[in-house]
């Protein structure tokens, strides 16, 4: 005897299970409208779009690469003051493709770093903190100091001669701090190498990550801007970075190890430079710093015009101007060793007079570039610099036909780099697969911008 399924004509149980799906999205869609996951839109751009309005979302994306990858790098690390490097060793030599992902860990946190900055910039620069969003702001500056937070904690659990280095400089930072630093020290640092690496581990993969999800459900906007080819393009560069410059595993601390002078991250540079004046540390290192992440906080309270252009604000825009050129000269000071000098203390110390006034003649030049910049701009364009928002206009400057010869030559690449990806891959060349890779993402990403182009709008 038949059963039901066979009597029942093919495309009438098509449309069975196509209504029983149905039924089951609308069901858990209407369920879902109770909670929070449905508060946040994503958004998926069919043409190409700039990608500086969501470089905030990029920066979300490499905070999931990081808690990918962190993950399974704990499933190998040993916090404590013998296991900490050589588990870290472990990782890299040994543990399969595990540095791959330490690599990606590693230039996946510079990223985030690099793009919560970009971030900032642009909305500074665009006004966009003046429709309303000062509790996004806010959120977000503090968001990317725990950002940066989070990264030093991370490449000092190594505990190599460098993080030893930059805890102790974080020791007497936090020591020099008027009445409670003796009490920060033992509550962040505790009372030795054992009491640090537990903390810094707590800190590192728990505390400040719980932190930053908290800021993230206020910072973030209520619509997502999630871009394939331009993910793909981060990932692919993160990767690129790890194949052509992998991270160093340093040389692992013991008590008898002349730990000598050592430079920390770029986004650290800037602090160590004041540091390397020899001032009193809680200026040089508390409260300039303070300063600058103080100064961006009250931004949107300041800044209260209805202007929002960059052209249309000139003070603000060269105080932004001037901002990036302090952190691009400290951070280059911060690189600068004196070879000639005989002994380490002499090759680190730098000359307070020669940074701050190469501080302060860089702050007037950027006054005085961006003011006649906006002068000039203004006359040329008969005294009205902006004139609200184009629409944007798409030059098409190659033809169907040679797109479709640059798509399949990327093709051909994209399938010659997948191939040389999986043989560095079995054969365990950890950065030529990293590489390869990479270098497939990014054709990917130029592969799918090239066909949206060619599309007609």
């Amino acid at each position: 005897m038949a059963t039901t399924s066979e009597t029942q004509p093919a495309p009438e149980r098509r449309v069975g299970i196509i209504s029983l799906i149905k039924k089951l999205y609308d069901w858990t869609i209407d369920r879902l409208d109770r909670t929070g996951w449905l508060y946040y839109k994503i958004n998926i751009p069919k043409r190409f779009t700039s990608p500086l309005p969501y470089l905030g979302f990029l920066t979300f994306f490499n905070f999931l690469i990081l808690g990918v990858t962190g993950a399974l790098l704990l499933l190998f690390y040993t916090p404590s003051l013998t296991g900490a490097w050589l588990s870290v060793q472990l990782i890299n030599n040994t543990i399969p493709y595990g540095v791959i992902v330490r690599n990606m860990h590693y230039y996946a946190s510079n990223a985030m770093v690099f793009l919560a900055l970009a971030h900032m910039y642009y909305n500074y620069f665009s006004g966009r903190f003046k429709i309303k969003n000062e509790i996004i702001w806010v959120t977000g500056v503090i968001f990317g100091t725990i950002t940066i937070l989070e990264a030093f904690t991370g490449y000092d659990i190594i505990l190599n001669t460098r993080a030893v280095l930059a805890v102790s400089i974080g020791v007497s930072l936090n020591y020099a701090t008027p009445s409670v630093g003796p009490l920060l020290v033992h509550t962040i640092f505790g009372r030795g190498f054992p009491d640090f690496i537990l903390r810094f581990y707590a800190l590192h993969i728990f505390i400040l990550p719980v932190v930053m999800i908290v800021l993230m459900l206020v910072h973030f906007p209520k619509i997502l801007t999630f871009d394939v080819p331009v993910v793909a393009a981060v990932t692919g560069a993160i990767l690129l970075l790890g194949g052509m410059y992998p991270v160093s595993l340093g040389i692992q601390y013991t008590p008898t190890v002349n730990v000598g002078y050592t430079l920390p991250e770029w986004y650290l540079t800037s602090l160590y430079a004041f540091l390397r004046t020899f001032m009193p540390k809680f200026i040089a290192g508390i409260l300039l710093p303070s300063l600058f992440i103080l100064m961006f906080l009250l931004i949107p309270f300041v800044d209260k015009s209805k202007k929002f252009s960059w052209k249309d604000r000139p003070f603000f825009t060269a105080l932004g101007i001037a901002s990036i050129g302090q952190i691009l000269l400290t951070t280059y000071w911060g690189f600068y060793i004196n070879e000639a000098a005989l002994t380490p203390t002499q090759a680190l110390f730098i000359d307070p007079v020669q940074i701050f006034g190469s501080m302060l003649l860089i702050a007037a030049l950027c006054y005085v570039g961006t003011y006649a910049v906006l002068r000039y701009m203004a006359s040329k364009s008969g005294g009205q610099i902006s004139r609200g928002r184009k629409a944007p206009q798409v030059v098409n400057f190659l033809s169907s036909q040679w797109i479709l010869i640059i798509l399949g030559v990327i093709f051909v690449v994209q399938v010659l780099l997948n191939a040389m990806a999986s043989i560095a891959f079995v054969h365990h060349f950890p950065n030529l697969t990293m590489f390869d890779l990479g270098g497939v993402l990014v054709l990917f990403a130029l592969m799918v911008h090239l066909y949206r182009y060619s599309r007609p709008l």
